[in-house]
């Protein structure tokens, strides 16, 4: 899964001031992805708004995606949810023939026991025989994927790759990195401990500030698997602040204010996300004016 190392964006789903998904906006996004050096594209994660998003406009943003795209990068899709039943189903009725991989977030809100996420992506790993990459995000889905529950998913089904790991626990990642088998791809989904992530083992990142910050951050995490500490961690230290500001008021609010400072998109969110408040635009703003002095 050679086409995993390195730095995936989780894609935003750009929008009219009508609530409309803005497919050209949405062009110009993958192209900036392209034209900066990020290493593949994330569709329909979270920051994509995937939860407000129909059938159809989902439908309609992946094919906006691909033929942007243009087998330029590797594409992951993301399935997931809290009915294992309707995921497995979403699996089998999707073309994923233009995807290396699902993307797959554990359960949210049922909170299932350690023993329920196991059956749950074993259910979803059987369902398919594309590559499947899990992702532990506790902060959203309010239960934490335990390392010996990973490692168990990692050694019993094969097209279980890898790992987004969003639990903001450099512990834990390290531990994912040390037990899991060699070619698991431990990824980062925590944007600020991805370079230690990467130092430690790690195979790269699944980005939100990526994607407003795409040259510099994807030369840091190159920088990483290369073994280049010191310009690795120059850049860290010169994009760090902006992490905090896009998360502050949730995620995607901050960078769609960040995106749309670089004329990318408009600044509209589907409700019940709502754009970031003034300070805190004005702030990334000064940001981003900094940044690019």
């Amino acid at each position: 899964m050679q086409d995993l190392i390195g730095t995936g964006v989780a894609l935003i789903t750009p929008f009219t001031a009508t609530g409309e998904v803005d497919h050209s906006a949405l062009e110009q996004v993958v192209n900036f992805q392209i034209d900066n050096g990020i290493d593949y594209l994330v569709v329909l994660g979270t920051t994509g708004e995937s939860a407000t998003l129909t059938t159809d406009e989902k439908n309609a943003v992946k094919s906006t995606i691909t033929k942007a795209n243009a087998g330029r990068l590797p594409m992951v899709l993301g399935i997931g949810g809290s009915n294992t039943a309707a995921v497995v189903d979403e699996i089998n009725n999707t073309d994923l023939s233009d995807y290396v991989a699902i993307l797959s977030v554990s359960p949210a809100y049922n909170k299932p026991t350690q023993e329920g996420i196991y059956q749950h992506f074993k259910a979803v790993a059987t369902a398919t025989d594309k590559p499947i990459i899990l992702y532990n995000v506790p902060g959203r889905t309010a239960s934490n994927m335990a390392v010996e529950t990973v490692v168990r998913l990692a050694h019993d089904f094969e097209n279980i790759v890898g790992i987004k790991e969003a639990a903001g626990d450099i512990v834990q990642a390290m531990k994912l990195i040390q037990y899991t088998p060699k070619d698991f791809l431990v990824i980062s989904g925590d944007d600020m401990i991805t370079l230690p992530m990467v130092l430690a083992g790690g195979a790269g990142v699944i980005s939100v500030i990526g994607q407003g910050l795409p040259q510099g951050f994807s030369d840091m995490v190159r920088y990483g698997l290369n073994g280049d500490v010191e310009e690795a961690y120059e850049l860290h230290y010169k994009i760090a602040s902006s992490i905090d500001l896009i998360f502050e008021q949730g995620n995607p609010g901050g960078i769609k204010a960040l995106m749309a400072h670089l004329g990318l998109i408009k600044e509209n969110l589907r409700l019940p996300l709502v754009p970031v408040n003034n300070d805190l635009k004005s702030r990334i703003e000064a940001f981003m004016n900094q940044y690019v002095a």
